[in-house]
């Protein structure tokens, strides 16, 4: 299991294509010569001026030694301030643990979901009812945000996952979301 961010971004009206446009030339390259894994990356289908992204880390002292590296890089030096001009607030992230998540080629849409549980034990058996290892099932990771430059949400615990699923009896939020792959039209 990897260390996982959750990133959800939102921007400002009409300047979502454009954010996509420069991640996909810079940033995925950028980011992995820094060591990250970048994942999925997704328009949300209900809200056109957001963006869902996923990028994974080994463990946690990696991801503070490759944020450093590539916030601190050229890439993100050259252009942050093109990327940052498109962003009303991107600090909703969430630290996971889990396997990460990309889309298989050619899907046209995704429903992740963000659950709440009450009790670990019963999202367990929840979890072994209605998930497979399909589902690409992720946890709050709860250590210490050791970089902090980049907020991440805290004081939550929620599970993740991919795919459609049984709804789930605790509070959630389902995302559908389109992968970058796919063309806007």
């Amino acid at each position: 299991m990897s260390i996982v961010e959750l990133r959800q971004y939102t921007l400002h009206p009409g300047t979502r294509e454009t954010l996509i446009e420069l991640f996909e030339r810079e940033f995925v390259t950028g980011q992995r010569s820094a060591g990250i894994t970048v994942g999925g990356r997704f328009r949300d289908l209900d809200d056109p001026d957001r963006f869902v992204w996923l990028r994974a880390f080994r463990d946690m002292t990696h991801r503070r030694r490759s944020l450093e590296a590539f916030y601190t890089g050229p890439v993100w030096r050259e252009h942050r301030d093109a990327a940052n001009a498109t962003m009303a607030d991107s600090d909703d992230v969430l630290l996971l643990r889990g396997p990460g998540f990309t889309a298989e080629p050619g899907t046209r849409a995704v429903v992740a979901t963000v659950c709440h549980p009450s009790e670990a034990a019963l999202f367990d058996a929840y979890a072994a009812r209605h998930l497979s290892p399909a589902h690409a099932l992720h946890r709050t990771e709860h250590a210490a945000n050791d970089y902090p430059l980049l907020p991440v949400r805290t004081g939550e615990d929620v599970r993740v996952w991919f795919g459609a699923a049984e709804p789930a009896p605790w509070p959630t939020r389902r995302l559908r979301l389109e992968p970058v792959a796919v063309r806007h039209t």
